[in-house]
Formats: C-alpha cells, sequence, structure tokens
C-alpha cells in the first residue's frame, strides 16, 4: 500500500475540502523546484502527500455516502505515479490551469480523468 510520509505532507490534500488558500499553488511548487537544493524531491514528497490525502479524503466521504470523484479499483495506484498523473495533467489542460491555482486540484483532476467512474 502507500508508505506513510510525515504528517505535514498528507495532510497538504486535505485541504481539498477545506480552505483551499492553504495548499501550494501551482506557482509554489515550481518555485520550491527551482530554488531549494532538493527541490524536486521536496516537490515529489508534496505530490505523494496530496495523492495519499486524496485517497483518503475519498475514502471518508464515499463511506458518508458520496459519490466518487475518481475509481481505481483493481487498477494500479502508487506513489511513485504522483509526478507523471500531475505532469501528465498539467500537459493535458495547459490552457485550463492558471499559476495560482491549488496543486493538489491539478492531481485531483488527473485521477478523475485516469481512473474515472462509470
Amino acid at each position: 500500500m502507500f508508505r506513510r510520509f510525515p504528517l505535514a505532507l498528507a495532510l497538504a490534500i486535505g485541504l481539498l475540502a477545506a480552505h483551499s488558500a492553504s495548499a501550494m499553488s501551482l506557482r509554489e511548487l515550481r518555485t520550491l523546484e527551482k530554488n531549494e537544493a532538493q527541490g524536486d524531491v521536496h516537490a515529489l514528497y508534496y505530490l505523494v502527500g496530496a495523492l495519499e490525502g486524496a485517497l483518503e479524503a475519498q475514502a471518508k466521504a464515499v463511506r458518508l455516502g458520496a459519490k466518487p470523484s475518481f475509481c481505481p479499483l483493481e487498477r494500479r495506484l502508487e506513489p511513485r505515479m504522483a509526478r507523471e498523473l500531475f505532469d501528465t495533467e498539467l500537459r493535458r489542460q495547459a490552457e485550463l490551469y492558471e499559476s495560482d491555482m491549488p496543486a493538489p486540484l491539478v492531481l485531483l483532476n488527473a485521477l478523475g480523468t485516469v481512473y474515472p467512474c462509470n
């Protein structure tokens, strides 16, 4: 299953259901990648935390009666896939995303596209 990362990273996506201003924006994620010594690694950890958070948030919502927004079912979904899902969604819908939008939103949209519910 998914490895546990530091609590701060795992909770980052939990803000999808709360106040989106607290989530890292696309601009902030790009800045982190470019300006930090290990920025690419930290950005990857953030995206993995966002992926795990999306899975947990959806599981809770479904338990409370909501319809799922993505359905991996028996198909593979691993933490290492977070970066590629994110980058592919940004390329696919480049005109949709602005730099001040929350990075977890891109990942959540990618999950809905790659793992649609029937």
